[in-house]
């Protein structure tokens, strides 16, 4: 490493995203992953493992909210 650098050209926030805009890897267990890749392969229509567990999260948020009111 050199003993200084010049940050004097450099722009402030130049990468910088807001955690909103950021897509966070989900990491399920194996049994879980598994179990939805079976059901997967048993299906005539093609999903993805991505469509299946966000649609099933929609549908808990649905019905958390339905309970709470």
């Amino acid at each position: 490493m050199k003993d200084e650098y010049d940050f004097s050209g450099a722009e402030q926030g130049k990468f910088y995203r807001p955690i909103e805009e950021l897509d966070i890897p989900i990491y399920l267990d194996k049994e879980v992953k598994a179990y939805f890749i079976e059901r997967l392969k048993s299906k005539e229509q093609v999903f993805s493992l991505n469509q299946v567990v966000n649609a099933l999260l929609k549908k808990d948020i649905e019905i958390s909210n339905q309970l709470s009111n």
